[in-house]
């Protein structure tokens, strides 16, 4: 394609001529990044780029364009309930904050430096105050940040925690159990536990044929194993209840099961459960009822896409 290159008349530079189907860069059309960006939004960035013969890196870049440029269509939004993630955009630890609005099931922010407390901050600047104070609901995992930053710019908003980060933190202490175990026994009774990690944080509908299997023999081998998977697995429950009462003695039931159990990973779960109780018993009132699963699916493409990072709940 020939690019034309002219004198400017006012300055007297030589420039080249701007065509508006090109980006900035002009090493692609916007047709073609748009296209990108929309077949990442129903496959990996891997398999975007095997798919077209592009970089991993260039089709992460032509992603975060394409989000940018969606939420700029949009405007200004207005929540009233909204959703707070952190994806991880390359290793080392390098975040950006998604805030999506519940309601309408759809990103609306995307950006920050980091996920601190003054990135938080950066969404309710550009929302505005007024916006901010139309917000009744916002749910995310326990990162103090989100809480802070949202706590001072919208008051008025009660903390939802959302069910996916709560169950990973519980799927991370099942796993210092079976490294616990791991560490205790040997020989033979060693081969039931290796290599069987996302056997057992794996949903148990979600597994067939040899994993389902190795499952069965696993848990019927390891006493210990056995009670914390069955421990995990029925925390679930506490997202059924309507009312926080009856919520609340589940959970002191759940508590009260531990003992004597010696699986110091779930006592540490509870106790990080109790301090932030008030975000978990919100789910209790009819109002609050989201569908947390557009949350959990944001959670998931993230995880596939770019390494999601895991937040720090116990602060």
């Amino acid at each position: 394609m020939e690019v034309r290159r002219v004198d400017c008349r006012q300055c007297g530079a030589v420039k080249r001529e701007r065509l508006d189907f090109l980006v900035e860069n002009a090493l692609h059309t916007k047709r073609f990044a748009l296209y990108v960006g929309r077949r990442c939004r129903s496959g990996t960035i891997r398999d975007v780029a095997e798919e077209l013969h592009l970089d991993w890196r260039t089709v992460k870049r032509l992603e975060m364009d394409y989000m940018r440029e969606q939420i700029r269509r949009v405007g200004t939004p207005g929540p009233k309930v909204i959703g707070i993630d952190e994806i991880s955009i390359r290793k080392g630890h390098t975040y950006r904050i998604v805030v999506s609005d519940l309601e309408r099931r759809r990103p609306i922010w995307f950006g920050g430096e980091d996920r601190s407390e003054a990135s938080m901050d950066q969404f309710f600047r550009f929302l505005g105050k007024k916006k901010a104070k139309g917000i009744r609901l916002a749910v995310m995992d326990m990162w103090k940040a989100f809480r802070n930053s949202t706590h001072a710019n919208a008051p008025q908003a009660a903390i939802l925690f959302d069910k996916f980060h709560v169950m990973k933190h519980l799927g991370e202490a099942l796993d210092k159990v079976r490294k616990a175990e791991y560490a205790r026994l040997s020989g033979k009774q060693r081969q039931f536990i290796k290599g069987q990690k996302y056997t057992l944080l794996s949903h148990p509908q979600n597994l067939t044929g040899t994993a389902r299997k190795n499952l069965k023999l696993l848990l019927a081998a390891n006493k210990r194993l056995n009670t914390a998977y069955l421990l995990k697995e029925s925390f679930g429950q506490l997202w059924e209840y309507n009312r926080e009462p009856w919520a609340r003695k589940f959970f002191e039931n759940w508590r009260a099961s531990l003992k004597w159990q010696r699986l110091k990973p779930y006592e540490k779960f509870a106790e990080m459960i109790e301090r932030h109780w008030d975000g978990l018993a919100a789910y209790c009132k009819p109002e609050n009822k989201v569908s947390l699963g557009f949350v959990e699916g944001l959670n998931n493409i993230a995880l596939g896409k770019a390494g999601k990072g895991g937040s720090e709940m116990s602060q």
